[in-house]
């Protein structure tokens, strides 16, 4: 697993295809992922930490981590089949052990700027779809 960090969020108020684009920590690797509005919208109100007055959706799963007593240890990007990626979140529980939660990429990496965790990707998804800056 190759660490990354959000590099670019991308927001389109005229089309169904958002954008967030990783870059990998200490190389030359990013990674474009298309993503819906919601998601986007989510990620780029946790990079300005801009709190609504009520939860949304991304809000109530990092509040709901936290009061189970788990907190995430990181997100993963895992695969990359039929055009389509996948991902999980990596959680430990209150007594140590972990559970790995799946998830779509555009969800977790909103769960990891909200609580501020690391994001890596798989190496064989960045040798298929990552573009080198």
């Amino acid at each position: 697993m190759i660490e990354m960090r959000l590099q670019q969020i991308k927001i389109n108020d005229t089309g169904d295809r958002q954008y967030i684009a990783l870059a990998e920590v200490g190389g030359m690797r990013a990674l474009t992922i298309v993503i819906g509005y919601s998601e986007v919208q989510a990620i780029d109100r946790f990079v300005k930490s801009q709190r609504p007055p009520r939860p949304l959706t991304h809000d109530l799963v990092a509040n709901l981590i936290e009061a189970s007593g788990c907190h995430v240890e990181r997100v993963e990007v895992t695969e990359l089949r039929a055009g389509t990626f996948y991902a999980l979140v990596r959680l430990i529980r209150p007594d140590g052990s972990i559970a790995e939660v799946d998830a779509r990429p555009s969800d977790a990496v909103a769960v990891a700027t909200a609580l501020q965790v690391p994001i890596f990707v798989a190496e064989d998804v960045l040798e298929e779809a990552a573009s080198v800056e």
